[in-house]
């Protein structure tokens, strides 16, 4: 297999077992926020070491006015979407809140007709019908279940599929001046800090003493954060980006095993197939940028 193409897929197969981390961490009492608030800071100061050990000049910043992309990519986009992620999980199960964050790539091809004038191609406009039917599936609205459709979890999965369409907004922008690590560094790092004043010190702060919550606050932050966009990363500056989005079409399919097998959460058969729409029309939006790209530079 191609290095870079393991690499990426690694990375995406760590993001599919969030859902552990985040319902040991409930189990101990922590609320979505306060999860949210453990991951960004452990991955922040992972992250920040591990730069400053291997690449220190990607911690520079160009200008302090580009803190608005970060506050962008880092509060509007990593804080949101986590805490509708894990909110999500909270009230349904692991395997339809990361079939709901899937609805990202739907949303960027929206907000980029919106913000950039990017074309509402044939393909995109059936990824996007594809991804209303995958979404009504695994949902329960179609056929209507009443054991599976919760509206709470249905507004907070699309919410997480919205902030993490978020990401590749404010990204593009910040692309312009900085690399994609040095990205990432800045994102949890502006998220860490916006964060800062709202967790519960004296209340929460002591439960990470039991050597088993610091195991998962800090697991959480380190395998699936910030090891995996490590390693994303560079396997992503290996390869194109529209195969690498098709690669991390792992991460649904890690996580449905996970909520499954380890967490006997219930997913039939329906909502499997809304899952495999989702991540079809995945595919679709992004083998069409890819012909698009091919068509505008000919070999």
């Amino acid at each position: 297999m191609n290095r870079a193409f393991f690499f990426i897929m690694l990375g995406a197969a760590l993001w599919g077992t969030i859902g552990w981390y985040v319902k040991n961490l409930y189990a101990y009492g922590f609320t979505p926020m306060e999860v949210v608030t453990l991951r960004v800071w452990s991955a922040a100061i992972l992250i920040i070491v591990f730069l400053l050990l291997t690449s220190p000049n990607k911690l520079r910043l160009n200008a302090f006015s580009d803190l608005k992309y970060f506050i962008g990519t880092g509060v509007f986009s990593i804080v949101f979407f986590n805490f509708c992620l894990f909110t999500a999980i909270e009230l349904s199960t692991i395997p339809a809140a990361t079939a709901l964050l899937y609805t990202g790539p739907a949303f960027v091809t929206v907000l980029s007709f919106l913000l950039f004038q990017e074309p509402l191609t044939k393909p995109k406009i059936t990824a996007l019908l594809i991804t209303l039917i995958g979404c009504a599936l695994v949902v329960g609205l179609i056929p209507i279940n009443l054991d599976t459709f919760h509206m709470g979890s249905i507004l907070f999965g699309l919410g997480s599929g919205f902030g993490y369409a978020l990401y590749s907004i404010f990204s593009k922008f910040a692309l312009k001046k900085y690399t994609s690590l040095s990205i990432t560094a800045y994102t949890f790092i502006a998220a860490a800090v916006s964060l800062l004043p709202f967790f519960p010190y004296q209340k929460k702060l002591p439960l990470l003493a039991d050597p088993a919550v610091l195991f998962y606050a800090v697991g959480l932050g380190f395998l699936p954060t910030a090891f995996a966009y490590i390693i994303y990363t560079y396997g992503l500056n290996k390869t194109e980006a529209s195969k690498a989005s098709i690669l991390t079409t792992i991460e649904p399919v890690v996580a449905t095993l996970v909520g499954v097998f380890i967490f006997q959460e219930a997913f039939s058969g329906v909502q499997f197939l809304g899952m495999a729409c989702i991540i079809g029309a995945v595919i679709i939006i992004q083998i069409s940028s890819r012909k698009k790209i091919n068509e505008a530079n000919p070999q």
